[in-house]
């Protein structure tokens, strides 16, 4: 399976996660325990989901280590992104 991955580092929760796209893909926020999961191809849990429009914005939910993948399920394509910790209020997600 073919991602881009962010490493955000270790996080308090709470801080929102702002995520830039060159095209549609699929968001993933997960921590290091899900990330290991994702990355082997087993069931995980993340936060986010399929988005068409960028930029794409998530809350940390909890204190940990935090990743963010993006990819595309599978599907023929390419995209490019980038990940930074904002201030403020969640839009979307």
């Amino acid at each position: 399976m073919q991602f881009i991955k962010h490493d955000l580092g270790q996080m308090s929760g709470g801080e929102i996660v702002e995520v830039s796209l060159t095209s549609a893909a699929y968001v993933r926020l997960m921590d290091s325990a899900n990330f290991r999961f994702y990355r082997s191809g087993r069931r995980h849990k993340s936060h986010g989901g399929h988005y068409k429009t960028s930029p794409v914005q998530l809350e940390i939910p909890y204190p940990g280590h935090w990743l963010v993948a993006v990819d595309l399920a599978g599907y023929a394509g390419e995209v490019g992104s980038s990940a930074r910790v904002i201030s403020g209020e969640a839009v979307s997600g």
